[in-house]
């Protein structure tokens, strides 16, 4: 049985239900919540591996509870919006969400992506891993998934850091934004490209805008030293 635990942020409760017998019968632990004190809380408890989690709550909004999980304990989170709208999803994605949902979403939909969050971490948190990446006065600990630069540890969601280390591994070449799409996010067409730019952008901010190189319309390079 798969004991990955889920919790699921969501106060309608016709598709909290669904949601939930859907993840349980993948084989998940579930835990729901239905407003924005209740579900930090619920993070703080259980310790979930992916948090799905509707934008509009009550008490306090989705991208107020993942600002706040996001700043005690970095984990993927899926953001559920209503509306396609690219600016609520950039905020969304700029305080930590790792991908999103529109409604009305179908439930296999919905499993395939929590499914690709959960196969990225597990890729990514091997027991053993390589010694931390050096550039300059960046570094990268792959084993502990930890960045500083010149010092000063950056907090980067687990999203954020698999596309920093992708670009690390290689340094100066150019990857586009389709490959990073199905690399990391496990995209298999170019539809979530803004995602790629929001968390370049989450990376400029938390590390410095000279650290990543922007080929228009082709995609993004870690600059190093030669």
């Amino acid at each position: 049985m798969n004991a990955h635990k889920v919790l699921v942020v969501e106060d309608e409760r016709a598709i909290a239900d669904a949601v939930v017998a859907r993840l349980r019968a993948e084989g998940f632990v579930v835990e729901v919540a239905v407003d924005g004190p209740g579900a930090v809380e619920a993070a703080r408890r259980i310790q979930p591996d992916v948090i799905v989690l509707d934008v509009m709550l009550p008490g306090f909004d989705g991208l107020e509870v993942c600002r706040r999980v996001q700043a005690e304990r970095p984990v993927p989170v899926l953001m559920l919006t209503a509306r396609d709208d690219e600016t609520d999803l950039l905020v969304g994605l700029a305080v930590g969400a790792d991908d999103y949902l529109t409604k009305p979403f179908s439930m296999r939909e919905l499993t395939a992506r929590v499914h690709a969050l959960l196969r990225r971490v597990t890729r990514n948190a091997a027991p053993a891993g390589p010694p931390p990446l050096r550039f300059g006065d960046l570094e990268i600990n792959l084993t502990e998934r930890r960045v500083q630069r010149a010092g000063v540890e950056a907090h980067l969601t687990p999203t954020e850091f698999d596309l920093l280390a992708h670009l690390a591994a290689h340094p100066r070449a150019v990857l586009p934004r389709e490959r990073l799409l199905a690399e990391i996010w496990g995209w298999a067409d170019a539809s979530g490209t803004r995602t790629v730019d929001s968390h370049i952008k989450g990376l400029r901010r938390k590390l410095g805008a000279d650290l990543i190189r922007t080929v228009h319309g082709v995609g993004y390079a870690l600059e190093v030293a030669r």
